[in-house]
């Protein structure tokens, strides 16, 4: 073969890798503050990219655990800012194979939905809703505070076999980036 057209090929193949690796991850598309029955609380949108190595874990039995970290921070002008409150929200997704059904359990209050599609029960996990930040009477007024929030595949709670495979290859270590938006009081 040329080396032109190996150079060639070379460069499509690394551009077929580079998209591929594009389109799977984590983004935290928006999220926002708002206060309701005295409370804050924290409405966001979740894009899950999957890989295919983890899609098909999934479809072969293997539970996946999404672990969203929150915290909740003063900010300081002269200093660190000041976490305030620091949340987390477990789901674990499983795909059940006798009843061809996708299980989305959240891990927090133990509840339980079942979805017909793998699109459906990626669209519920997407949706964050009414997520408890703090109450309204621990935000001082004229004090400027900001959440920030990031999901990852959480792989501490993948099967011990399947951990040392999910550690060194990067197909299984899916996060978002650190997600900034402000709660006014």
């Amino acid at each position: 073969m040329p080396a032109g057209w190996r150079q060639l090929l070379c460069a499509l193949a690394l551009a077929l890798c580079s998209a591929a690796s594009h389109a799977a991850g984590f983004e935290i598309r928006t999220a926002a503050t708002h206060l309701a029955d005295d409370t804050y609380q924290l409405a966001a949108r979740i894009d899950y990219g999957f890989t295919a190595e983890v899609l098909e874990a999934l479809d072969n039995g293997v539970p996946l655990t999404l672990h969203l970290e929150v915290e909740v921070q003063r900010v300081r002008r002269w200093w660190a800012n000041e976490t305030v409150a620091r949340l987390e929200q477990r789901h674990q997704l499983t795909y059940h194979a006798f009843s061809d059904q996708y299980l989305l359990r959240n891990l927090n209050s133990n509840a339980l939905t079942i979805h017909p599609t793998l699109g459906l029960a990626l669209e519920a996990l997407s949706t964050v809703e009414q997520f408890f930040l703090l109450p309204a009477d621990q935000v001082v007024a004229g004090e400027e505070y900001e959440v920030q929030l990031r999901t990852a595949l959480d792989i501490e709670a993948l099967p011990a076999p399947l951990r040392p495979v999910a550690y060194v290859t990067p197909a299984w270590r899916l996060s978002s980036a650190w997600y900034t938006c402000s709660l006014t009081p």
